[in-house]
Formats: structure tokens, C-alpha cells, sequence
């Protein structure tokens, strides 16, 4: 059973320039794993933080499953700490240190065991003129794709 993508952050590639990425877990309730299976997430404006030598995601939005509870009582964007090792906790903190370093998720995602996981990047911001460039170049490998379609074999 492939990886089921729940939902991605369509605008990290864009806004940020992506150095590495790691897979961490991420401690949810029963009732937002359900919330999560049928797709009612949102990873717009979320990022990790570690403090005090754990990782936490903030601005995570998961929408209160229907047919709970509990789950209305919750906070829909509360703070949701995120599962990794120790060693690979201090080796991101040690990168963090270093000026314009961020954590972003990329996607949430079930793995093959359905176990629900979040794909972290280690990003630094995009200036806006390296962002200009990036369209540019799209642009002109648009036009250059266009214009030798038929020619390339």
C-alpha cells in the first residue's frame, strides 16, 4: 500500500529554498487521525519550532471530525508535537542556530504502515528577487519547451 497524501504546502517550493528534508511523526488525538483520513487539513501558514529540546508544529489546521465529541471541544490550530529522535532533534537545533534557517512542513502524509507522518524541510526565505529569477528561468524553459516541441527526439 502506497504513501496516502493527506495534504501539502504548495507554497514552501516558492517562498523558501529548500536545504533538506526528514520525516517525523506527529502526536494526534483518535479523533484527528479520522479527521485526517478523510482530507480536512491544512498546512497553510504552519511551521516547527524545537523548544526545550522537543518539536512542535504550530498553525497546523485540522478541521473537528462530525461524528465526535471531543472533537469539537478542541482547538482546531493547537500546538502538535512532532516525533523524532534525540540526535536528530540537537542536529537541527545546531542548524536552526544559524541566521535565516526555518522549519516548514512540507506534506502530511499516512506511510505504508498507516501510520500518520509529516515531511519537515530545513528551508531558508527566498528574497524576492531570487524569486523573480526563479520565474524567469521557469518562463524562458517554457518558451524554449514550446518553441523545440516537435524538433527534440
Amino acid at each position: 500500500m502506497p504513501q496516502k497524501i493527506v495534504c501539502t504546502n504548495r507554497k514552501a517550493h516558492h517562498l523558501y529554498e529548500i536545504e533538506e528534508t526528514l520525516e517525523a511523526g506527529i502526536q494526534l488525538l483518535g479523533c484527528e487521525v479520522k479527521s485526517l483520513r478523510e482530507g480536512r487539513a491544512n498546512l497553510n501558514d504552519s511551521f516547527a519550532r524545537v523548544v526545550d529540546g522537543e518539536v512542535y508544529l504550530y498553525n497546523f489546521h485540522i478541521s473537528p471530525y462530525p461524528h465526535s465529541l471531543e472533537a469539537k471541544k478542541l482547538d482546531p490550530t493547537r500546538t502538535r508535537k512532532l516525533l523524532l529522535h534525540k540526535r536528530e532533534i540537537k542536529r537541527l537545533s545546531g542548524k536552526l542556530q544559524l541566521k535565516g534557517y526555518t522549519l516548514i512542513p512540507l506534506k502530511v502524509y499516512f506511510n505504508e504502515r498507516g501510520l500518520a507522518k509529516v515531511e519537515l524541510a530545513l528551508a531558508k526565505g527566498k528574497k524576492v528577487f531570487d524569486r523573480r529569477e526563479d520565474i524567469k528561468k521557469r518562463e524562458l524553459d517554457r518558451e524554449l519547451h514550446r518553441k523545440y516541441k516537435g524538433k527534440i527526439k
